[in-house]
């Protein structure tokens, strides 16, 4: 009988010489059509596994060594490419090297070099194309057509023959099922499955988003057949041996918005001076059981996505509005952490342990920060908790104090704003988005909570999710000294970058009108916060442990947390070496998916942002806005008008002399009239295009 091990172990033979399927046929002795067609099924599966390849003639080959599989990923210029194996390895790919490959192609890589301090390779093998849909604009050229991507990721345009218009009309947004893919002479084929409407229709930015990163927005049938059979209420038999906080003062502070509350918190003051905190955090993992459809599907989307008026979530309504959420007044399952602090910001002592609560009020930061300045509606409105709030404010301000002492990252705003749209989706105004007291404090409780809960694995040695953070590549942070330097701010480099160096940049920078592109550009000079089964501490944060504990609504890798939690801590379940090693494996996939899944959710969320930012301005073409310049290349100056966020780009052929760039200087100066722009000046600049397809808006320099 032939297997895949024997068909394996054959081809990774020593005296192994490459071979066609036919040949094949003849080496492993197989003579009847059932052996042969059982030998084409397994070749298929493992050349799909990636534990082989065809080459160019047709022949069979082992992965070598120096060959790695991934998902390649493209930049948005198009220059490079990067390949991520199923393990979290990275290889760069220059542009030139990646064949045929288009953007998520699952690759094979044979590595050929370095590039900088990974490994560089060149795609020998297209094993699965990932893209099956593209989304982009319809322009008819002559009797066909050509599908412009929006993903500039996208190398190619697509053709559509006439036949497979679909009735839709120039410069729509269309949706494009992917018929052939590129080969060297010839663009990939589409045909039109959807039309989604024009670029400048509201509408069109929410599927634009969705098909752009295939994200699924509904679930599967079995799934919400499964969330159906959950009870709405918890009954006495879900309260046993779970301890029971229902009488103590607990409450939710949330944006007026929120529709799911996963966290709660108390405070009390101790005889001894020390803060008792305690925060529980709603137990999904008692209705989402392993393996189950809900955890699989859970799973697969990783997080859910928030897209400013939609949410999509990780599990269904049913759950994530209903039984998980910790709404006012109603019996809720939680996973609760009780921490005693002292007033240093030291946990002294702590308690993890299954519980029951009701939550005693649903509370707005709003309303919180409002009680804080004193104001009059506000003390009306929840001045009956004044003195448990303040006691909260006190001890968010040791906690704070003590982070900032051993040296974290603490005052990044992130220059976010809050866009408000009207009925149809417009954006009809753009308002910064600032944090108050009452977001500091759930902020710094949800902090203490997960370092705690994770240096308690970290100290027992056992399997875990953490949420990781590396040090920042020196290359990036001499770009960032190099920035500081184009607006006169002088940034000392030390040999060993540690984060209370960039805490003291950032107040340094305080009330600097860059202030917003500085912050950005020291976040693009940290590494993506992932996660890892292997704790290698959270550099912003400076934290030697760290993971995502208090989310479980919305993150997988939280779930998986107080599953662990039950596991080890709770129920001290027994577990053997065996699985021990298996549990180990198992977490790592999760690492990396919720990793691959949570950097989805946050490009899907950043270009809807970017959507409605090109909406906005768009009915304000003509008009004359304050802006800095934030960055100067030889092809012009991009500004920012700073109130809004929203960044756009004056070109060097709308300036009124002929500039030349200095790259040492970062500056563009005028041959004729000297004139010298650079990062940090202050400019009247126009409105002169917004365009949604190109995802770009260009201004021009206005004297008005």
């Amino acid at each position: 009988m032939i297997t895949k091990r024997k068909v394996l172990n054959f081809i990774n033979s020593k005296n192994y010489k490459p071979m066609l399927q036919k040949e094949l046929y003849k080496a492993l002795g197989l003579k009847n059509k059932t052996e042969k067609k059982e030998l084409r099924k397994i070749l298929n599966d493992l050349l799909y596994e990636g534990k082989l390849f065809k080459d160019s003639k047709g022949r069979y080959k082992p992965i070598s060594k120096n060959m790695v599989i991934g998902t390649i990923e493209f930049t948005r210029n198009g220059t490079m490419a990067f390949v991520w194996t199923e393990s979290g390895e990275e290889i760069a790919i220059p542009a030139e090297k990646a064949g045929r490959a288009i953007h998520k192609d699952k690759v094979i890589v044979e590595i050929e070099g370095k590039w900088y301090d990974i490994p560089e390779g060149r795609v020998i093998k297209i094993i699965d194309h990932g893209l099956k849909k593209v989304v982009g604009t319809f322009q008819p050229i002559g009797r066909a057509a050509f599908l412009i991507p929006d993903d500039p990721k996208i190398q190619y345009d697509f053709y559509i023959p006439i036949e497979f218009f679909n009735n839709a009309k120039p410069g729509q947004k269309v949706v494009g099922k992917i018929l052939k893919y590129p080969t060297p002479t010839k663009n990939p084929v589409a045909k039109i499955v959807e039309v989604l409407g024009y670029a400048d229709d509201p509408a069109t930015d929410f599927p634009t988003v969705i098909v752009k990163h295939d994200i699924n927005i509904s679930f599967p049938n079995e799934v919400m057949q499964e969330a159906s059979k959950i009870p709405d209420k918890v009954f006495s038999r879900d309260i046993k041996n779970r301890k029971d906080f229902r009488n103590e003062l607990v409450v939710t502070i949330d944006g007026p918005d929120a529709k799911d509350f996963d966290d709660a918190v108390s405070v009390k003051k101790l005889k001894n001076g020390n803060y008792l905190l305690g925060v529980h955090i709603a137990d999904v993992s008692h209705y989402v059981k392993e393996d189950s459809f809900l955890d699989k599907e859970a799973f697969k989307r990783g997080t859910s996505i928030y897209l400013i008026d939609r949410v999509i979530p990780m599990l269904p309504f049913k759950l994530s509005h209903g039984i998980c959420s910790l709404v006012q007044g109603e019996d809720r399952l939680v996973m609760s952490l009780t921490m005693e602090i002292n007033k240093d910001g030291k946990v002294v002592d702590f308690e993890v342990t299954k519980g029951v609560i009701r939550s005693n009020r649903r509370l707005v930061y709003d309303d919180v920060n409002a009680l804080f300045e004193g104001k009059e509606e506000a003390i009306k409105k929840i001045g009956d908790l004044r003195k448990e709030l303040l006691l909260m404010k006190e001890l968010k301000d040791i906690l704070r104090k003590a982070r900032k002492e051993r040296g974290a990252i603490l005052d990044i705003e992130g220059g976010e704003v809050k866009i408000i749209l009207d009925e149809k989706g417009h954006a009809v105004d753009i308002i910064p988005r600032k944090r108050g007291e009452a977001e500091v404090i759930i902020e710094e409780f949800m902090i203490k909570a997960n370092e705690t809960i994770a240096e308690i694995f970290h100290h027992l040695d056992l399997p875990f999710v953490y949420r990781v953070h590396e040090q920042p590549d020196p290359d990036t942070i001499i770009q960032l000294k190099n920035y500081l330097a184009a607006l006169g701010i002088e940034f000392k480099v030390p040999k060993k970058i540690q984060p209370k160096v960039l805490q003291t940049l950032l107040e340094k920078t305080e009330g600097h009108p860059l202030r917003g592109s500085i912050e950005k550009l020291l976040v693009r000079s940290m590494k993506r916060a992932i996660y890892s089964a292997t704790n290698i501490g959270h550099f912003g944060l400076a934290s030697y442990a760290y993971t995502h504990f208090t989310s479980p609504i919305r993150r997988y890798p939280d779930l998986i947390v107080h599953r662990l939690i039950k596991k080890f801590l709770t129920d001290n379940k027994k577990i053997s070496k065996k699985q021990l090693k298996k549990l180990n494996e198992k977490l790592s996939k999760v690492a990396i998916h919720s990793s691959k899944r949570e950097r989805i959710a946050d490009e899907a969320e950043w270009d809807y942002i970017a959507l409605k930012k090109i909406d906005y301005i768009s009915n304000h073409i003509g008009e004359v806005f304050d802006v800095v310049v934030t960055s100067v290349t030889k092809f012009g100056m991009f500004v920012e008008i700073i109130d809004k966020n929203i960044s756009g780009l004056i070109h060097v052929s709308t300036l009124d002399d002929y500039f030349l760039y200095d790259p040492e200087k970062s500056i563009l100066i005028g041959q004729h009239t000297g004139k010298v722009y650079k990062i940090g000046d202050k400019l009247r600049a126009k409105v002169v295009n917004a365009n949604k397809t190109r995802m770009q808006i260009d201004f021009e320099i206005s004297e008005a």
